[in-house]
């Protein structure tokens, strides 16, 4: 039966259908996030009335095997209940006061523990503040002005990082953003991932003007791509070498790959790090944090100013002290092994049905890519065809299986997903890729 046929059959989501219309009246493309509207995918986006576990309940009443997962906070699945009790409680208290409180210093404490490399860290609202302030302390403690991040990396929204940005910059095809000062993009140079000599070149050509490499040691925004052995460490040597202060984006792979994040898991040392999603567990959280002499340049220690309302307000801290307190070896064992079931069924299935299919994975993340060959960097992400992953989304969506609706994201899986859960997406994969 053809896509459209199936999906006659099924029904449309009707509400789904007058909630984006009417969203579209007050908000822009009526979503808050572009990837959500599905312009990569086409169709009308499922507006998500719960989810519990590993499954969520759009409005139209489907239910999905979710591996969006709120793009990777939600390691131990929807609404666990005991999380759900710690915040409750903790909201009887009252959500947010302006002044510090003995949860922000939990929560410190455990980040440092799991990440011994963040002597000092500072809380956020987003990964976005997160990146952009350790620019800025990055540059006060250097006294340069210029970055090197990669293309196709994505590091947040702020003007500096949308230059060759993945996520739904690169979606939507859209690598630079209007209203970014040419001075500021001068500022920012572009090295390709997994390409060393490339960052060679731009820091000797940029002697004493470079601050800081910021990258994702492990990419998830434009779609999962691992670093090749001894990348990473090369640009730690190059970093040392000219001065410039190594920062890793962990806002995807912190507490994902590992309880120490792709630091610890690659055992290489950033100056400073960013972090994000997991560390919220499911609230908005973000947080950066190095080395005790860089971050005693943030006010009110140092110069550096950066502030925030809502930092480390109790609600959020409950949620992520949460989430952090549950790491253990264990659950990444468990994780890696249903990364692994659901990478051999993917490819198994398209093998039968003779698509070309290139799968990256590490651990819980993982993409497919209908691409002709390995994708490595930027350049060979974009060979993947978008259109057959456009059709593949929608021939799962329509068999229960809510992916990412875009090419260029990683899928996330969760201690809430089982071996249930992998043999029904397979198996709604089977009948999706005859209809790519």
């Amino acid at each position: 039966m053809s896509i459209l046929r199936r999906l006659a059959a099924y029904g449309k989501p009707k509400r789904s259908q007058r909630l984006f219309e009417r969203a579209q009246q007050v908000i822009p493309g009526g979503v808050n996030s572009p990837v959500r509207a599905f312009k990569a995918v086409g169709g009308i986006p499922r507006f998500i009335h719960s989810g519990r576990g590993a499954e969520i309940k759009d409005v139209d009443g489907r239910i999905y095997v979710d591996y969006v997962m709120s793009w990777g906070p939600l390691l131990f699945g929807h609404a666990p209940r005991a999380q759900l009790r710690e915040i409750n409680d903790a909201v009887q208290h009252g959500t947010s006061f302006g002044a510090p409180t003995e949860l922000e210093i939990k929560m410190a404490e455990r980040v440092h523990k799991l990440m011994p490399n963040i002597e000092l860290v500072r809380f956020t609202s987003s990964g976005t503040e997160a990146t952009m302030s350790a620019i800025r302390v990055a540059r006060a403690a250097t006294k340069r002005g210029k970055i090197i991040k990669f293309a196709g990396c994505y590091h947040g929204h702020a003007d500096a990082f949308l230059v060759q940005a993945g996520s739904g910059a690169l979606t939507l095809g859209v690598p630079t953003s209007p209203g970014v000062p040419a001075s500021v993009a001068a500022q920012t140079l572009t090295a390709d991932y997994n390409d060393m000599r490339s960052v060679e070149q731009l820091a000797e050509a940029n002697l004493d003007q470079i601050a800081a490499v910021i990258v994702e040691p492990v990419v998830g925004n434009m779609g999962l791509i691992p670093p090749h052995k001894g990348f990473l460490e090369g640009v730690r040597t190059i970093c040392d070498r000219h001065g410039i202060l190594l920062i890793f984006d962990e806002v995807i792979s912190g507490f994902r790959m590992g309880p120490g994040g792709a630091q610890g898991a690659l055992g290489i040392k950033p100056d400073l790090t960013c972090l994000g999603k997991i560390i919220g567990g499911g609230l908005p959280v973000g947080a950066y944090g190095g080395r005790k002499d860089l971050m005693e340049l943030v006010a009110p220690v140092g110069p550096v100013y950066q502030a925030g309302t809502l930092s480390g307000n109790p609600i959020a801290m409950t949620a992520g002290l949460w989430a952090l307190n549950q790491i253990n070896t264990k659950i990444y064992k468990d994780l890696e092994r249903l990364g692994a079931l659901l990478e051999a069924g993917l490819l198994d299935a398209a093998k039968d049905a003779r698509v070309p299919l290139q799968i990256n994975r590490v651990g819980s993340l993982l993409t497919p890519f209908f691409a002709p060959g390995p994708v490595v960097d930027y350049r060979t992400a974009l060979q993947a065809d978008t259109k057959a992953y456009a059709r593949f989304f929608q021939a799962l969506l329509g068999r229960g299986v809510y992916a990412p609706p875009s090419q260029f994201e990683a899928w996330f899986l969760s201690t809430a997903h089982s071996e249930k859960h992998i043999d029904r997406t397979i198996s709604a994969a089977r009948k999706a890729f005859t209809e790519v």
